[in-house]
């Protein structure tokens, strides 16, 4: 009867075992952050979720971040669409259906918008329908606890989706160390050193399936870096994991 009054109080507010491991490595003093790679759910690697788990416990991280693209919008892109493919409501609730293991598996993350999560703010705005109509993210993904930010600086570290270029060249534009997304083929860390400071900036690689018929437009180039960053120590150590191939 005591070891279950126990149990009982030091689980009192019935966290899972995740957000009670994310409480502890807090308490321990701890900061490093996982940042996934672009989803473009519901275009995913079904393994991509296990292998960032994986990473998340390895490396003993108590900050998740997403660089962006979590969505991919297929069906509502400016560019040609697949004849084959889902039609929009299709597309979304299989999105929303698969994005709820993510929030199950990360209930606390903080989300970077990239270009295609932005996709229907765009043809809000095409169609001259003012923002105030448009949904929250939070409340068509039906992830309440995520935070979704154009940029995110954390320990001196900034975090984008990276539409304007590479890491390597932000990072030094901005004299910032830099991690950011959006170049599926890239996945890299380099250092500058000057004599007064240093930066480094990462490409993180992403998560998608290269075989879906949302990523044939790129099915002659570069296959995708399938992989994670991990930045850690307060910022100051810089990792790119990648998963087996």
């Amino acid at each position: 009867m005591q070891i279950w009054v126990r149990m009982q109080r030091s689980n009192r507010y019935r966290l899972k075992p995740n957000e009670i491991e994310v409480i502890q490595r807090m308490r321990q003093g701890l900061r490093n952050v996982l940042v996934i790679g672009d989803l473009h759910e519901p275009f995913c690697l079904d393994a991509y979720l296990d292998f960032c788990l994986e990473q998340q416990s390895i490396h003993n991280c108590s900050e998740i971040i997403f660089i962006g693209d979590i969505i991919d919008n297929h069906y509502s892109s400016y560019h040609e669409t697949s004849a084959d493919g889902m039609g929009g409501l299709d597309e979304l609730e299989l999105a929303i259906k698969r994005i709820a293991r993510w929030y199950n598996s990360f209930p606390f993350a903080t989300v970077i918008l990239g270009n295609h999560d932005r996709m229907i703010m765009r043809k809000a705005q095409t169609s001259a329908i003012p923002s105030k109509w448009i949904k929250s993210y939070k409340e068509v993904l039906q992830v309440p606890n995520w935070t979704f930010t154009e940029r995110y600086e954390l320990d001196g570290v900034q975090y984008i989706h990276g539409e304007g270029g590479t890491a390597r060249t932000k990072c030094r534009a901005d004299m910032m160390n830099t991690v950011q997304g959006h170049l599926h083929t890239q996945a890299y860390c380099e250092h500058y050193v000057g004599k007064n400071f240093r930066v480094f900036g990462m490409q993180v690689g992403c998560g998608i399936d290269h075989e879906s018929y949302a990523m044939a437009y790129a099915k002659y180039g570069k296959k995708p870096a399938i992989g994670v960053g991990v930045v850690k120590n307060f910022g100051t150590l810089p990792l790119n994991v990648l998963m087996p191939l």
